[in-house]
């Protein structure tokens, strides 16, 4: 019971830490096409999953997007929806192959395989939603995919895996320090 407590607690600092570095790309703005702005939580959701499991990758991911939803997003229920499937594209194979053998080549796996399914889902829907939030034909996002929403997405994977790659030790020594895991 002590140690579930101590995972909910866990959870709880990794998704403040993830919504506050949502916030920090409102403060810093980069925005791409207008609307695609940069925020680097995937990468403190990829840790929490490395930290405490898949589970944790996925209530984070829901409850960052909603708190950005009723807080902070100018995108509504369709940045909602984006946000938790980038999220959890980016997140769960890395979390899930990490929990299987917990090793750097694990992880550097996982993260490069999430990088390749995220791009991949997002052209997608990017292709299917967001002629809805434009409110533009389909095939003028379509000749959007490969000029804006390819390099995006792969930047904003590549930086998110740096970020994972070099800090989460210091992240995990910290939280191990005040006892919040093992």
């Amino acid at each position: 019971m002590k140690n579930k407590i101590k995972q909910i607690a866990a959870a709880g600092v990794f998704c403040a830490f993830a919504f506050a570095l949502t916030n920090l790309g409102n403060i810093i703005p980069i925005r791409f096409a207008g609307f695609l702005s940069f925020d680097p939580k995937d990468a403190m959701i990829v840790m929490a999953g490395f930290a405490i499991g898949p589970w944790a990758a996925v209530g984070i991911t829901f409850a960052c997007a909603l708190l950005e939803l009723i807080t902070i997003s100018t995108t509504g229920i369709i940045g909602f929806v984006m946000n938790v499937i980038s999220s959890l594209c980016f997140a769960l194979v890395p979390a899930i192959l990490y929990k299987k053998n917990r090793s750097f080549k694990s992880a550097i796996i996982g993260l490069a395989i999430s990088s390749a399914v995220t791009v991949a889902a997002m052209l997608l829907w990017n292709a299917l939603i967001t002629p809805l939030y434009m409110k533009v034909p389909r095939e003028a996002v379509l000749d959007m995919l490969l000029p804006v929403f390819l390099p995006f997405n792969l930047l904003k994977c590549l930086i998110n895996t740096s970020i994972v790659v070099f800090f989460y030790k210091h992240i995990m020594k910290a939280l191990r320090k005040i006892k919040l895991i093992p």
